[in-house]
């Protein structure tokens, strides 16, 4: 299949510049037998008694960082990932690519050397330690097609309810429409919770660059899911009730976690790209929001809900003036063989 099937055309003014006024205000387009307009606030109606709610738990970091080169010109950084107290994979965007040895400055004095290229990335050792220091002195990392500077409400905003563990760039999106409230009366009428973590990096948001899909690799992603993750879905499918992945990552985190077919305790990297053909191994619905033309999560919907379907489900979206990415609407989706 070739990138150009996944296209779809998209008005500018649909992607959300900002969240809606409440979490839970947003509208919900349920894909099943047939297309349904709702509002996220039914999404108990969808749910049964039996089911099992799988989230997302990393917590966005405030990755972005404004430095300057010795030589005075200007840098920002956007960390990739913390590899240790004081190093970071990291991009710069600066008029010129910094060398290894050269250094870059950053506010309180603090000093970053430049230690070497990681493919796309550099490596950086600071001389404090990393992640306090991005929560004095980072800014939220929004993504790309968010057309403005991260504002105050956007710390809270780029971030779900239940965030626990640092370490992304990106916000798995699918759950900022999740409130307290939700999770209460969820889990009151009986769906079960569980978590994972998978720590969403920058390449999310890079277009791929082979026309063939099946030519293109993802980065990789840290990801952890643990004994109660799995023993929760286990148990769930067991008694046929039905695993509801809470957005794309969770997905490919479980799905990374059942290669053998199975889910089982994992923790490492993953590299999982979800395509057309793709056979799930424990997903059986997903809640998710829209996502960009062409996109290697674009795929992982079609791969789940068939390709023709989710065209024409983002068709009626444009068409019905849904709101876009990742402070835009929601969608809850069944397998094409279920619906």
């Amino acid at each position: 299949m070739q990138i150009d099937d996944f296209n779809y055309t998209l008005p500018d003014h649909l992607i959300a510049q900002y969240p809606a006024s409440e979490r839970r205000a947003s509208r919900l387009l349920e894909l099943g037998g047939s297309l349904l307009d709702r509002h996220f606030g039914d999404l108990p109606l969808l749910l049964n008694a039996n089911d099992l709610l799988v989230f997302n738990d990393t917590r966005v970091i405030p990755a972005r960082l404004a430095a300057r080169k010795e030589t005075g010109g200007r840098a920002e950084i956007l960390v990739e990932r913390i590899e240790n107290d004081v190093s970071a994979l990291v991009q710069v965007r600066a008029s010129k690519s910094p060398k290894p040895g050269s250094r870059l400055l950053f506010a309180n004095e603090v000093v970053a050397v430049v230690e070497g290229r990681c493919g796309e990335f550099y490596s950086l050792t600071f001389s404090t330690p990393v992640l306090p220091f991005l929560q004095t002195h980072g800014e939220i990392p929004l993504p790309p097609y968010l057309h403005r500077a991260a504002e105050p409400d956007d710390v809270a905003r780029y971030q779900t309810v239940y965030a626990k563990d640092p370490g992304a760039v990106a916000a798995p999106t699918a759950g900022l429409h999740f409130d307290d409230e939700m999770l209460a009366q969820t889990s009151a009428s009986g769906v079960r919770h569980a978590y994972l973590t998978l720590h969403v990096g920058a390449g999310t948001f890079q277009a791929l660059r082979e026309q063939n899909i099946e030519e293109n690799r993802l980065h990789s992603e840290r990801l952890q899911v643990d004994a109660g993750c799995c023993d929760a879905v286990n148990e769930t499918r067991a008694t046929g009730g039905r695993v509801i992945a809470v957005g794309t990552t969770s997905v490919r985190a479980l799905e990374s976690a059942s290669i053998s077919g199975a889910v089982e305790p994992f923790a490492g990297e993953t590299e999982l790209f979800i395509r057309p053909g793709y056979k799930f191994q424990c997903v059986d619905a997903l809640i998710t929001n829209f996502h960009l033309p062409k996109s290697s999560l674009l795929m992982l919907v079609a791969a789940f809900a068939g390709t023709e379907r989710i065209l024409h489900a983002y068709e009626h979206a444009v068409r019905e003036q849904y709101r876009f990415f990742s402070y835009g609407d929601a969608m809850f989706l069944l397998p094409k063989a279920t619906a």
